[in-house]
């Protein structure tokens, strides 16, 4: 719902923005990743920080409730000015969550400057890249910092014994999620399997339908660029406006989805019938199920 407003632009009741800017480099060299390994030029790590700077400032500016998640194709949190605007966002009172995608690689002794009611994590363990300690580490520091986080694993056949063993040995408040791989195929048989680490996986084993059915993207939840340009979400490629210009809040409005299938969670999760705003009430950002404490 968008209320009125005299002068500028609509004021939303509320609004969910996913921003993906420049950043494209990434420390780690997963197969199953198209941007491994990718180095970003001094001028592209510029005008990343440019563009999230101007991003971070348009947020802050705004006096309606306001929640982010960072996708970047990169790694993030290795960059100052991503934990910078981290820091920044969960400090401002109408912003009621900024969450990032994180491999953990980084250091995170940032998080103790961060409003921990408001700053929360999507981490991805990727068997390969990083031992086991050292990621169980890092979610430990987590917790004894006492930040909201979730965990998952890519649900590839080689990635079955390391995600069990993470599972084991992550407390049961955390909940550690399961991407299906993109392309594979499921027997029930290896359903099984890791639905027996998590139990929602069902909702990631195959793309949903969703051709005409009503989702929040483009109304309550949006992408959102490096230059400011809006679309519904990640997937739909057709622009909807500009978030610096006003003309992407004077154009939300409820619009069924225009794609056969939705087949990422980012995406899925948003729309409606699935219910899932009630599966990961209070956690949809950070992937985090109802009633889950990390």
């Amino acid at each position: 719902m968008v209320a009125a407003q005299v002068d500028g632009p609509p004021r939303p009741d509320e609004l969910t923005l996913l921003y993906r800017g420049p950043l494209a480099s990434c420390d780690y060299d997963c197969p199953y990743c198209p941007f491994a390994k990718r180095r970003d030029d001094p001028g592209r790590l510029r005008a990343d920080r440019v563009a999230l700077g101007r991003f971070a400032g348009w947020v802050g500016a705004q006096d309606f409730p306001i929640s982010v998640l960072f996708t970047p194709w990169g790694e993030g949190l290795v960059r100052s000015w991503y934990r910078g605007a981290m820091i920044e966002l969960s400090h401002r009172p109408h912003v009621r969550r900024v969450a990032i995608q994180t491999n953990l690689s980084g250091r995170l002794r940032w998080v103790a400057e961060a409003d921990l009611d408001t700053l929360a994590l999507w981490a991805t363990y990727h068997p390969g890249q990083v031992t086991h300690e050292r990621f169980l580490g890092k979610c430990r520091e987590l917790l004894a910092h006492g930040v909201r986080f979730s965990v998952g694993v890519v649900g590839l056949p080689d990635h079955a014994e390391p995600a069990r063993r993470l599972r084991a040995e992550l407390p049961d408040e955390v909940y550690l999620w399961i991407n299906a791989a993109e392309g594979h195929v499921y027997t029930d048989e290896e359903a099984a399997g890791w639905a027996a680490i998590d139990p929602l996986f069902g909702y990631s084993r195959t793309p949903h339908r969703s051709l005409g059915l009503p989702c929040r993207t483009g109304q309550s939840v949006v992408s959102v660029d490096g230059e400011g340009t809006v679309r519904r979400c990640h997937f739909v490629e057709r622009p909807i406006g500009n978030l610096y210009d006003g003309s992407a809040l004077r154009a939300l409005r409820p619009r069924p989805c225009p794609l056969p299938v939705c087949d990422c969670h980012i995406g899925y999760v948003h729309l409606e019938p699935l219910d899932l705003y009630r599966v990961f009430a209070g956690g949809v950002l950070e992937r985090i199920p109802a009633g889950t404490t990390h």
